[in-house]
């Protein structure tokens, strides 16, 4: 992590530069402090620095309530003051009439650039988040008993109005049996992973009437009477495991591991969402989450025009009541049955027990992200029908076109409803996140899109240490991806000294293009060929390239049909072993080999700049 100290002086030196400022009373303050306070300077107190300056953004001034923890001068902190300078007044802290953007892009990059480093957090903030999970449980039921008579009314009616097409849609598939269930790759409450999921023995009762097991769990009729299943009924089924997963050093992040047979049926349901989402209009322009880049376009906009606003809500995914669902689905009775049928009722806490979910469902659930999209999307209509003070109509709806987006937890609104969103989305039990929304200044975030007055101002984010070690391949991979993209917004100086990083621990780091296997480094020279492929005939160089062993999990039999008619698409695996292994990777390593330093394309030709 002290290496880190020293990749942030040159960075700074270089940014200063590049803003005409000084920096050496700051690289002495940020040593000390690094020196004192530890990594949680870098990962938590930075990044807090970085808030309250987008904050003071929105707001157009700078106040006491912000960056606090640091000294200051006048109106403003002196840590990064010759910056700060360039962008607000440091007698009044008022933001100047024309702000230097380059010198917020410097601020955001220096403070916010390592807030996302996946680290391992103390057992104190893993118990806090788990508590957190079960506190955001008990608001549910709070604010389930104020979901009802004129607030549930209205949101079913406007859920109705917005995706009735949509809803009905899947709904005739669900009822004609068109669901194809899949299994997803990651690991499950009963602990079943790669192949072995194909041949799972256990089915609930619950699932059978939409996903009846007998063509669900077996490739024919023939192979129905080979294997014993063993049907949970409601009191028996296993809960869905609550986990936690590196995310930040100041909180992990809480996912939750479905039963295999609930993932299975989730699937199934997932892919005929995502379908009718590109289907229908209103799912189009609103929620269709096959790209971040609306999100993006419109955060741009927001930040230009001063028209829309961007929010940004705090557990999220937690705070969906499976109330919400119902009440969007109570018109389509067979869609309602099946997704409460593969919902997981329990929920597994580490040290806390089993409890009953109120929630729709946690992270990890191949159904919650289509279906808060729609509960957000819904709740945010509300909001505004609750501004105009009379009933949205079809024509109020397309209007909004263009100006509604949401993605995830990011949501994308007219500045003029901001008030009563931001209250409606309370009412209904949500947390909006107020130090990551912004609806006042020139600033916007949305989906890695930052912006202020049009200008991008987005930043590049580490997510791991520097590596010491060929052995440190997640250290490796992203320190190379970290120094290209620096590379792509011309960190000349900065990326000189990765690159030095880097060779310390590759014995090869060759000029590649974007997309190539090889572990290289993205340069305006072109690459040098060392040989040419005798087969297809394209240039190769000696890299270092990332290799997993994925294990060993042997598939026969009935479930290795299963697998097959469950595929996807006409063409063949592209794994040949996939019978012999399956599953996430055990462990990665590197090896160097001759690869491709072009981009390939999709029409399967090659892109090939180079000598």
């Amino acid at each position: 992590m002290k290496s880190l100290t020293a990749f942030l002086q040159v960075l700074l030196l270089e940014l200063g530069e590049r803003c005409g400022v000084s920096t050496i009373r700051d690289c002495k303050t940020i040593t000390e402090r690094f020196e004192h306070e530890g990594q949680s300077f870098l990962t938590i107190t930075l990044p807090s620095f970085g808030a309250d300056l987008q904050k003071g953004l929105d707001q157009g001034y700078v106040d006491h309530d912000l960056f606090q923890g640091f000294s200051w001068t006048g109106g403003l902190p002196r840590l990064l003051g010759g910056f700060l300078d360039l962008v607000f007044d440091r007698k009044t802290g008022r933001l100047l009439d024309i702000p230097d953007v380059n010198a917020i892009s410097a601020l955001r990059q220096i403070t916010l650039m390592f807030a996302k480093m996946e680290l391992q957090c103390s057992p104190e903030r893993v118990e806090a988040a788990f508590t957190g999970y079960l506190r955001c449980e008990q608001d549910l039921r709070s604010s389930d008993r104020e979901f009802k008579g004129s607030a549930f009314e209205q949101f079913s009616r406007i859920g109705a109005m917005l995706w009735r097409d949509l809803l009905t849609s899947v709904d005739q598939q669900v009822y004609d049996g068109e669901i194809i269930p899949k299994h997803g790759s990651g690991s499950t409450a009963d602990g079943l992973r790669g192949n072995s999921k194909y041949n799972q023995t256990q089915w609930t009762s619950r699932l059978e009437e939409y996903f009846p097991h007998g063509e669900f769990l077996f490739s024919s009729w023939s192979h129905f009477g080979d294997t014993e299943i063993e049907f949970l009924e409601p009191g028996a089924e296993v809960p869905v495991k609550v986990i936690t997963v590196p995310k930040t050093l100041k909180s992990p992040r809480i996912i939750a591991e479905e039963p295999t047979c609930m993932m299975y049926a989730q699937q199934g349901l997932f892919e005929v969402i995502q379908e009718a989402y590109r289907s229908f209009t209103n799912s189009r322009n609103f929620i269709c989450s096959d790209s971040q880049e609306p999100n993006r376009l419109l955060a741009r906009k927001g930040s230009i025009t001063g028209t829309l606003a961007t929010l940004d809500l705090s557990e999220a995914s937690d705070r969906v009541s499976n109330q919400h669902v119902r009440a969007l689905l109570r018109n389509h009775p067979h869609l309602a049955a099946a997704v409460d049928a593969c919902r997981s009722r329990k929920a597994d806490v580490l040290g806390h027990g089993t409890i009953r979910l109120a929630k729709f469902a946690s992270m990890g659930s191949a159904l919650c992200f289509p279906f808060e999209a729609m509960v957000f999307c819904t709740m945010v209509f509300v909001g505004i029908e609750r501004e105009l003070k009379r009933q949205l109509t079809e024509k109020d709806v397309k209007s909004l076109f263009g100006q509604v987006r949401v993605y995830g937890d990011d949501i994308i609104i007219p500045v003029e409803y901001t008030s009563s969103v931001v209250s409606t989305l309370h009412s209904y039990g949500m947390k909006v996140n107020e130090r990551k929304s912004f609806w006042t200044g020139r600033f916007r975030e949305s989906c890695g899109g930052d912006y202020y007055a049009g200008h991008d101002v987005s930043i590049v984010k580490l997510k791991h240490d520097f590596p010491l070690t060929m052995d440190h391949v997640d250290s490796i991979v992203s320190t190379v991806a970290f120094r290209n993209n620096l590379y792509s917004r011309g960190y000349t100086s900065t990326v000189d000294w990765l690159d030095r990083v880097i060779r310390d621990v590759l014995p090869v780091f060759p000029i590649v293009q974007p997309g190539s296997r090889g572990l290289g480094r993205w340069s305006s020279e072109p690459f040098t060929a060392e040989k040419m492929c005798p087969d297809l005939q394209v240039p190769l160089v000696k890299a270092a390239v990332v290799g997993h062993i994925i294990p060993v999990d042997k598939l026969d039999g009935h479930g290795a049909l299963l697998k097959y008619f469950l595929k996807r698409g006409v063409e063949p695996f592209q794994d040949k072993k996939h019978l012999q292994r399956a599953g996430r990777p055990q462990s990665s390593h590197i090896k160097l080999r001759w690869v491709s330093p072009v981009t390939p394309v999709r029409d399967g030709t090659l892109t090939v700049t180079g000598r």
